[in-house]
């Protein structure tokens, strides 16, 4: 099978979700700066989980950019992705209302879902590798892997940390996200040469 289809699918589906999130957020009742800085919290998670899921796009472009074919197992690998893609809103929401920075569960279960992500874009990476040839330029181009062990490393101390200090458990996503902001060069490179 070509990837157009998964590729329309996720893009709709990220596209939802980032809608879904959006809708979440609520205008101040009141017109004042005070009142705007009242949702600023809602703001603040809202910005981090769309910078999240503009990474999980991007990257998830990219790796479509180089990939050929895709089979069911693909296909169940993309679904298990979006499935935890999905819960983003939910988590923004719960972290960011009422002033939930403050809250270790749903902090916690913020990281929980981050993490999750990451632990389906690796099994998606590695299902699309072991589908395609030796020549396939994902298995060149993952070898590294050391911004993914980071950063399941970095949500694996987030998720108990957010139980001692939540804006240190914070801090880490924020960390994460920064190191996911730019593409993989080589992978950018290859996609622009071929």
């Amino acid at each position: 099978m070509k990837t157009g289809r998964l590729e329309a699918f996720s893009d709709g589906v990220l596209a939802i979700v980032i809608t879904i999130m959006v809708l979440e957020m609520k205008a101040p009742e009141d017109t004042t700066f005070k009142g705007l800085l009242s949702v600023a919290p809602v703001f603040i998670s809202y910005l981090l989980s769309f910078i999240y899921l503009g990474i999980y796009w991007n990257n998830h472009h990219h790796l479509m950019q180089v990939t050929q074919k895709v089979n069911g197992t693909i296909l169940w690998a993309n679904l298990h992705l979006l499935f935890w893609l999905s819960l983003i809103p939910f988590t923004t929401s719960w972290v960011g209302e009422h002033g939930n920075y403050n809250e270790a569960l749903p902090v916690a279960i913020y990281g929980f879902v981050l993490l999750m992500s990451a632990i389906a874009y690796f099994i998606l990476e590695r299902v699309l590798i072991k589908y395609h040839d030796d020549n396939y330029a994902l298995s060149k181009l993952c070898a590294n892997g050391f911004k993914e062990y980071s950063s399941l490393i970095l949500y694996l101390l987030a998720i108990p940390l957010a139980y001692l200090y939540t804006w240190i458990a914070i801090l880490f996503y924020v960390v994460v996200a920064f190191f996911w902001l730019i593409p993989e060069r080589r992978l950018e490179s290859f996609v622009e040469d071929n």
